[in-house]
């Protein structure tokens, strides 16, 4: 066997000292994550196995210091979830590191405290079962045909968000590209979406455009669409220190908390391939690494193996997105005529115009309380205007020509934005959310939905708020356009006589304005503006419903009669003047307060019925979740565990279909052992006289006949077939070797011993076999190791190590003791030395086995 068996895709040297996690390798690419601290803040890069750099993220969006604690891949390798040690999980985007989504998790006994995140695991969705006969040759995705989701892909795109301006440094424009560390600060959005259940949007699902779209996003099979499935059916689990397991649909949509026996957090979970089933191993508080069940507890959740699940978290998705499009052009529109921190609104120039007008008639004047609408009024109706008035007029900046049309095109602008983005962004945003609500409503009518707990008067109360949404939004509409003509009305009165003001000679002025109409705009438009009221005040409770002209409402019938009479007898058109005029003035209407209402409302909706999930599971502790007391017979294991890993395979031999190894590295009375196990996997399966087990010393052949014993420095399963480990000879500081080691051809030995029930625990079954080794039941070999390869950058310390072992990506990486040395093996390769003398230095070299090895 040569040294050099795997080939050295590269070695490089890290720019400050990193650490490296067993989960840091995306599951389908070349990409490793890297984890650097500095100034008491964690920062994550993630580079390229050949030595690249893709981008560097600060994790902290504020002051506070942030650690990470774990972190996962999605299955699809676009995502990655990071863990902070405050409980807080940011999602982070591969492309650039920016941070797409945060979760949080709440404590299910003190909802005022966040618990510790002590695990993660993101599961694929259920594999893609067989082709249906008949194809889907309209790429519905899932989607039923006459559904609401069906609706709204067929509607007309509604326009994009305004894409929010991110602040430019000069390091963003300067620096060299991969060089800054990046930002990761959210966009600024309101506590009701983020709070609110649902998947990562898909914009044109819900016919709403992307702000940035290419081409290839309007092609029918887009990236986008081939993988929501996978998307969609992939399962993030996290557990917490007080033993809840909070369950993401694709990593974003919120199942619910299941609250596992005992409160004892889980230190292995495992999710069946096609079933809705979590197996998973309690840890006891009180006991160490071994002081977990042997045999799994099991949790079915039968309403995530449903459609149903899929539908609900796209229909929460659809009306999460349609109230979060409303409230930022509602928020938009406000913006432009109100202001804010940072814009001028439009609404802040007349105010300013009119607060230095009475400026000027009280400190130039003597005016004590000066009245800017009398003095206007005057001038209109009289057409002679006060000293002071004919001063601001005639010399003020604030009545110049260019700030005439400043303040022209920010009204005209911030009007015509209000009108537009009324009629064609948010009634038509209400009406889809209406679409969707509807559906909903139609849910809670239906007894197979009884689990989701649906409230059909909450669904109502909804449904009234989008409507009344709509009226008040069509309202604000025609509101705006007559703002927008009494506001010309009175600048053309404002032109005409700064004209007449400045004329000379023979030349003239033509009157083109209404006095009627102007005012009208210095009675309800100039001081305190009709719009501001969509804004200020309280939300609507009116019922759009009673604002009918007539005291009695007419039928269809009943109308289309006196319809018809009307047409036979023209007189009956004719003015009436008894006809009821319902007054509007004291209705409040204020648009904001209303779609925040409805926001709070629909999300407290959805909210409640996502946990439907986590509420139908139903916890097996009956075949291993009770945990007996080790037996003591010497000092416990874990005080010499360096240690553990689990693996589940499938094995279509065994009745359950999967197999479970383990693997851990003892050291008991200073002799390092590496102990496996091998046994059916599931709740039901008994294992009395069923356990198969080896011990390996940590010693091989070298190929001068002699013995070497190993100092294994880690070692994690690298597939289904082989295990990797990095190693040294005892007693040196160097070389170190990464090696393989097929642990399915190992010579197990069953483990004959009565005393092993369901419910035992680990630590039993390592004392014991412990004990069976001394006696000398148990035959203990060599670690039979097929390849290796001698590190060149890793050479002395200790490492830590990340594989992956999927095929086409099998490459493991070993981050050296100083954390800034770097080298990535390929495994797949082979690299042949010319030399066949560097094979003196190798470690490991095939061996002729013994009767009491345990190799192949």
């Amino acid at each position: 066997m040569d040294c050099n068996s795997f080939a050295s895709l590269a070695t490089f040297k890290l720019p400050s000292p990193c650490r490296l996690v067993a989960s840091a390798c995306c599951p389908d690419k070349d990409l490793v994550v890297l984890i650097a601290r500095l100034g008491g803040r964690d920062r994550i890069s993630l580079w390229k196995v050949q030595g690249s750099r893709k981008w560097e993220v600060d994790i902290a969006t504020d002051d506070v210091p942030a650690t990470v604690a774990g972190l996962a891949w999605h299955p699809d390798g676009q995502t990655i979830a990071v863990v902070h040690e405050s409980g807080r999980i940011t999602m982070h985007s591969v492309q650039d590191g920016r941070i797409e989504r945060s979760l949080s998790i709440n404590s299910r006994r003190e909802a005022q405290t966040v618990p510790n995140v002590v695990g993660i695991w993101w599961f694929p969705g259920p594999s893609e079962s067989t082709p249906a006969v008949i194809p889907d040759i309209f790429k519905r995705n899932g989607v039923k045909t006459g559904s609401a989701l069906s609706i709204l892909k067929i509607l007309p795109m509604l326009d994009p968000l305004k894409e929010a301006s991110g602040h430019v440094t000069a390091t963003d424009l300067f620096a060299f590209q991969g060089t800054q560390t990046k930002n990761t600060q959210e966009a600024l959005v309101p506590d009701v979406i983020s709070q609110w259940p649902s998947l990562v949007p898909i914009l044109e699902d819900i016919s709403i455009s992307s702000p940035v779209q290419t081409e290839e996003n309007h092609k029918s099979g887009s990236p986008g669409s081939l993988t929501r499935k996978i998307d969609e059916d992939s399962l993030l689990v996290l557990a917490d220190q007080s033993g809840g397991l909070h369950l993401f649909l694709a990593g974003t949509y919120c199942l619910g908390t299941i609250a596992l026996p005992e409160g004892h957090p889980p230190l292995f979970v495992y999710k069946h391939p096609d079933q809705p089933v979590l197996l998973f191993h309690s840890k006891n508080p009180d006991g160490g690494l071994f002081s977990v069940g042997i045999h799994p507890m099991l949790i079915n959740i039968p309403l995530l193996g449903t459609p149903a699940v899929r539908e609900f978290a796209r229909l929460s998705s659809a009306a999460c997105e349609l109230t979060r499009y409303v409230m930022s052009v509602l928020d938009e529109v406000k913006e432009g005529w109100l202001g804010s921190s940072s814009v001028t609104g439009a609404r802040e120039i007349g105010k300013m115009w009119v607060g230095s007008l009475e400026k000027r008639l009280k400190e130039e004047y003597g005016q004590e309380n000066p009245n800017v609408v009398f003095e206007l009024t005057s001038f209109l109706v009289t057409g002679s205007m006060s000293e002071g008035l004919s001063d601001f007029i005639m010399s003020s900046d604030q009545t110049s020509e260019r700030a005439i049309q400043k303040w022209d095109g920010a009204v005209t602008d911030a009007l015509t934005k209000m009108c537009d983005y009324s009629s064609v962004r948010i009634i038509p945003a209400l009406q889809r959310l209406h679409i969707v609500l509807d559906e909903i409503r139609g849910w809670s009518l239906m007894s197979h939905h009884a689990p989701f707990g649906l409230d059909t008067s909450d669904i109502m109360t909804c449904l009234d708020l989008v409507e009344l949404g709509i009226f008040v939004s069509a309202w604000l509409a025609a509101e705006a356009k007559k703002e927008l003509r009494t506001f010309k009305q009175f600048l053309n009165f404002l032109r005409y006589e700064m004209t007449v003001a400045n004329m000379s000679g023979e030349s003239q002025a033509f009157l083109d304005y209404d006095i009627l109409e102007v005012n009208n705009y210095l009675m309800s438009g100039l001081m305190a503006s009709q719009v501001d009221r969509w804004f200020t005040g309280s939300a609507p409770q009116f019922n759009s419903g009673e604002l009918c002209t007539s005291q009695t409402p007419k039928s269809l019938g009943e109308a289309l009669g006196l319809a018809h009479a009307a047409l036979q007898d023209p007189s009956q058109t004719a003015w009436q003047p008894s006809v009821m005029c319902i007054e509007l003035s004291e209705l409040d209407r204020n648009l904001d307060a209303l779609v925040r209402e409805l926001a709070t409302r629909c999300q407290r909706v959805f909210a409640q019925a996502s946990p439907a999930t986590a509420r139908s599971a139903v916890v097996s502790v009956a075949g291993g979740a009770v945990l007996t007391k080790g037996k003591e017979l010497g000092p416990a294991p874990e005080n010499n565990c360096l240690f553990i890993h689990q693996r589940v395979i499938g094995d279509d031999n065994e009745p359950n279909g999967s197999l479970q190894y383990l693997v851990a590295l003892l050291n008991p009375e200073g002799q390092s052992l590496l102990c496996l196990s091998k046994m059916p996997y599931g709740q039901y399966v008994r294992v009395a006289g069923g356990f198969e087990v080896a011990i390996l010393e940590c010693s091989v052949d070298t190929n001068n006949g002699g013995g070497g014993d190993l100092d294994i420095l880690d070692a994690d399963f690298f597939d289904d077939e082989v295990i990797v480990l990095v190693y040294r000879i005892k007693g040196t500081q160097g070389p170190i070797y990464v090696g393989t080691m097929n642990y399915t051809m190992l010579r197990y030995q069953r483990l004959e011993s009565e005393k092993y029930v369901s419910g035992s625990s680990q630590k039993d079954m390592i004392v014991d076999m412990l004990q069976r080794w001394k006696e000398g039941h148990l035959v203990g070999g060599g670690v039979p190791i097929t390849k290796c390869r001698r590190l060149s950058a890793c050479k002395s310390g200790s490492i830590s190590m990340a594989v992956n072992g999927r095929v086409g990506r099998r490459v493991v990486c070993v981050l050296g003791g100083d954390g800034v040395t770097l080298e990535v093996v390929d495994m797949e390769a082979d690299e042949i030395e010319a030399d066949e003398e560097s094979g003196m230095e190798m470690v490991g070299r095939d061996m002729t086995m013994t009767e009491g090895d345990l190799g192949p």
